[in-house]
């Protein structure tokens, strides 16, 4: 792992989980982590209740956008965190894996996006000490 890790989160819609995972680590690390997230499948646009819980916690995440996951980004990263995508998600030798099973925001309200959200964030801060990175 190089001295800036980089992180890739990837669910199936990249439009609920890994967003919010995504911006959380965005949020708590700053630079000193690449943040990436991408997904299987990708949705037309970000899962508006899981940009409304983010916001709630004081984090933007309208400037995101859903990416197809690729290979070269996939291949790139130093931790690649699944959370949902199964057996479409690209398996690399000596790359450091995580799966997060977490509930699906799709289609739920902003009290069951809620909880999600805030268990990303305990992941996130766990993947932070994990990773050594000094935040600011």
């Amino acid at each position: 792992m190089s001295t800036r890790p980089t992180v890739l989160f990837v669910c199936v819609h990249n439009a609920g989980r890994s967003q919010m995972a995504a911006g959380w680590l965005r949020h708590l690390a700053g630079d000193t982590v690449e943040v990436r997230s991408a997904g299987s499948e990708p949705a037309d646009r970000i899962n508006p209740v899981a940009v409304e819980a983010m916001r709630e916690a004081g984090i933007d995440i309208t400037a995101s956008t859903p990416r197809k996951l690729d290979w070269d980004t996939a291949e790139s990263s130093d931790v690649l965190i699944t959370m949902g995508c199964g057996d479409v998600c690209p398996v690399f030798p000596g790359k450091r894996y995580l799966d997060w099973s977490l509930d699906d925001p799709a289609g739920q309200g902003i009290e069951a996006v809620r909880p999600i959200r805030d268990e990303i964030k305990r992941r996130v801060e766990q993947l932070i000490t994990e990773l050594g990175v000094t935040t600011a």
